[in-house]
């Protein structure tokens, strides 16, 4: 009987222990919008026009997103920034701690859904993101880093 007393006792502190990082299921879908508009480690400056419209980034109505800009980092280096890998701004806003690369993609011309975008700009920013309860849910700024030289 001790073991298995043991037993269930382990499985509910394990089960407790996922459920206190487990993403809330209100939060998800905008939390996977923003990866989908926001992040890409592989992302190039030649890749704007095609990466946007592959993943259908659009303005709010369905209009041609003017400007849209790509991390070049991972999830947890992003999600970081919601925790301590970021400074509180106000609101639920973070700024990152260490800058990241990003991508930045301008509009040229065209109607949604047949956007145009220009070859992107390289730069190295600290990025200020809205976060709810420590998931990042929404691209706000990027701040340039004047230490970094501008690519």
């Amino acid at each position: 009987m001790e073991v298995h007393q043991s037993a269930v006792i382990l499985l509910l502190v394990v089960c407790v222990s996922f459920s206190t990082h487990a993403q809330p299921p209100h939060i998800k879908p905008r939390y996977q919008k923003f990866l989908n508009q926001h992040l890409d480690p592989d992302m190039n400056e030649q890749k704007c026009d095609s990466e946007i419209r592959k993943r259908d980034i659009s303005g709010t109505g369905n209009v041609c997103k003017p400007v849209n800009t790509f991390i070049q980092a991972n999830t947890n280096q992003i999600k970081a920034v919601c925790g301590g890998g970021g400074t509180p701004q106000g609101g639920n806003l973070f700024k990152s701690n260490q800058p990241f690369p990003v991508i930045t993609c301008r509009l040229q011309s065209g109607v949604y859904p047949k956007c145009e975008y220009r070859r992107g700009k390289k730069s190295t920013r600290y990025v200020v993101l809205g976060c709810e309860q420590g998931w990042p849910v929404h691209y706000e700024e990027g701040i340039v880093d004047h230490s970094m030289r501008e690519l």
